[in-house]
């Protein structure tokens, strides 16, 4: 096909600014999708993606419009998957830019559009949701103009919701975007965007043809894997697969070689002709760096292999989390796995028990930090278990992170509180316009996984928008709080917490405990300790057998001889007893609050 005719395209903007919608719209006017056949959210193939309303996996689709043909990409808008949008925009030459006409500008369009301006891509920008009654699409074009710099005349004013401007909006990216670059007589280069394993078919991996042209049947080279296989099939997404026998450069599809191994066909890899290589593979994607650290163990130990099957597959799809095996005294075999976030982790989670079939525990969320132990040795702890002893250690840094807070003025108060509350190093305070104020905060890693981000929409009534970047690491009086049963520390319910709040984390776990244990012949002791220092303590009170029952009068010492060989009785109990701990106390004291 000729490239004149080619434009490349990816919807960017923050989350709920109404890309799944836009998408929707352009596959109704392009007729793409017929009517009978249309839904919400038609590109999110997921059923996690319909029930919680937000895009998780990037999606393409081929569009024909004006004698043009628009490859279009809808991309997530959390910033959990920012790779996601990374990963997207190096297959496109132009980005959509989707901003709420009754919000403005976000935290995560601002992350978003900078992206896109690094990539050096021409960027199409829209102000959605004009049909509603706080619209003021005037005012935040002003306020784009002057954040962004993009021209407040060249901003389209759509509608994703009734199809407003949404033609013009189209008409806009095939003249704004610049058709694509690269020569169908050089070399082929193939950029592998996606991919996902299909069980009946293999690997099936979404290509953006660079040089050269991809052909059905031909043996093909998988440049960083090392691996050569044939191509089986060759289409287009329209959305449905519709197979092709070729795609010239500029073109975006999907390919089918017949590949089992996930491990060589991985996003960001060079895809080449075996008989006539390129000369060298294409950049490629930097690897995500995971950010937050949890155990998955399966609550049947038999499951093991099919977890490990599960994470590899999983892999595959979602390059943004990384595994590897570990073990713990309580729950056994299970994974370490590295997550960009917590609605990440909740994510592959859940995934893995949907579509694999899996119950699993999960630990307690932690963040990888680094601790010189004395002697200068150097070591980096992402699980409890792994820290040292507390006479060891010399120094503990935790990663810190430079996070953007837009929001309404008024709530400038209570969001520098919060910041404040979580240990947070206050930046620069920026207003965009006078009712919309950005707050930069330094803030620990450890203080913004968990509950953060709730905090902040309660706070400040939903308004509030973040995003949040790594900004190296910072020393920290740190200490690991161990749980102690009868003596003994179950390392599953270990953290490593800042020194003020362990008091606070150890009460909390030690009365969770107490309540979920069940009762015991003997009386179990729940500690929380720091090193040899207790510093909360529950108990679960034993049973107690009415062992007089049974005496008919006589002398009280009957009864006193056999209460105290009771007591002898429940004494070797303990001694030797080992309290029993069901897979629910474990699953209701990990559940994150």
């Amino acid at each position: 096909m000729d490239p004149d005719r080619i434009r490349n395209t990816s919807i960017i903007a923050h989350i709920d600014h109404g890309k799944s919608t836009l998408a929707d719209r352009m596959l109704e006017l392009t007729g793409a999708v017929e009517a009978r056949q249309m839904r919400e959210q038609f590109l999110d193939s997921m059923d996690l993606e319909r029930e919680r309303g937000i895009t998780i996996k990037l999606q393409s689709v081929r569009l024909r419009w004006r004698d043009h043909v628009v490859n279009l990409i809808d991309t997530p808008g959390h910033v959990d998957f920012s790779y996601e949008v990374s990963r997207s925009l190096a297959a496109c030459e132009s980005v959509i830019l989707v901003v709420d006409a009754a919000q403005g500008i976000e935290a995560q369009t601002l992350a978003n559009c900078y992206l896109a301006l690094e990539n050096d891509l021409a960027i199409v920008a829209a102000l959605n949701k004009i049909d509603l009654p706080a619209a003021d699409p005037d005012r935040y074009a002003a306020e784009i103009e002057q954040v962004l710099g993009l021209p407040a005349a060249e901003i389209l004013h759509i509608s994703a919701k009734t199809g407003a401007g949404v033609a013009e909006l189209l008409d806009a990216v095939i003249e704004r975007t610049p058709p694509p670059s690269g020569s169908a007589d050089a070399p082929l280069q193939g950029l592998i965007f996606d991919s996902h394993f299909d069980q009946y078919r293999g690997v099936v991996s979404s290509v953006r043809v660079m040089n050269g042209v991809l052909a059905a049947g031909a043996r093909l080279r998988f440049m960083q894997a090392g691996a050569v296989h044939s191509a089986d099939e060759i289409g287009v997404r329209t959305p449905d697969h519709a197979p092709v026998d070729a795609l010239g450069p500029g073109e975006a599809g999907y390919l089918i070689a017949g590949i089992k191994d996930v491990g060589q066909a991985r996003s960001g890899e060079t895809v080449t002709e075996d008989r006539r290589p390129a000369p060298g593979p294409l950049a490629g994607y930097r690897e995500p760096k995971p950010m937050v650290f949890s155990g998955l163990y399966p609550i049947d130990g038999d499951e093991l292999p099919q977890l490990r099957e599960a994470l590899e597959r999983l892999r595959l799809n979602d390059a943004g989390f990384t595994y590897e095996p570990e073990s713990s005294g309580a729950l056994g075999f299970g994974f370490r796995c590295g997550f960009l976030g917590l609605l990440h982790m909740e994510i592959v989670r859940e995934r893995l028990e949907r579509e694999f079939d899996l119950s699993l525990i999960s630990t307690a969320p932690s963040v990888e930090y680094r601790v010189t132990v004395r002697g200068g040795g150097a070591e980096v702890v992402s699980n409890p278990s792994e820290m040292p002893p507390a006479a060891e250690i010399e120094s503990v840094a935790e990663p810190y992170l430079a996070a953007s807070v837009i929001a309404p003025s008024r709530h400038t108060g209570v969001v520098m509180e919060l910041c404040q509350s979580r240990r947070g190093d206050f930046g620069q305070m920026r207003y965009l316009s006078p009712e919309r104020v950005e707050l930069s905060y330094r803030l620990p890693l450890a203080e913004v996984v968990v509950d953060f981000f709730d905090q902040l929409k309660s706070r400040t009534q939903g308004y509030a928008s973040l995003d949040y970047e790594p900004d190296g690491y910072a020393p920290a009086d740190l200490v690991k709080v161990d749980v102690l049963l009868q003596g003994e520390p179950v390392d599953a319910f270990s953290m490593i917490v800042h020194r003020d709040k362990a008091y606070g984390y150890g009460r909390a776990m030690t009365a969770k405990l107490a309540e979920l244990i069940p009762r015991q012949q003997f009386e179990v002791p729940i500690q929380a300790a720091i090193g040899g220092r207790i510093i909360a303590r529950e108990t679960v009170k034993a049973y107690r057998k009415d062992v007089t029952a049974k005496l008919y009068g006589g002398d009280v010492t009957r009864k006193r001889k056999l209460l105290e060989k009771q007591k002898a009785g429940k004494r070797r109990m303990k001694s030797i007893g080992r309290v029993d701990i069901p897979q629910e106390a474990f699953v209701s004291a990990l559940t994150l609050d």
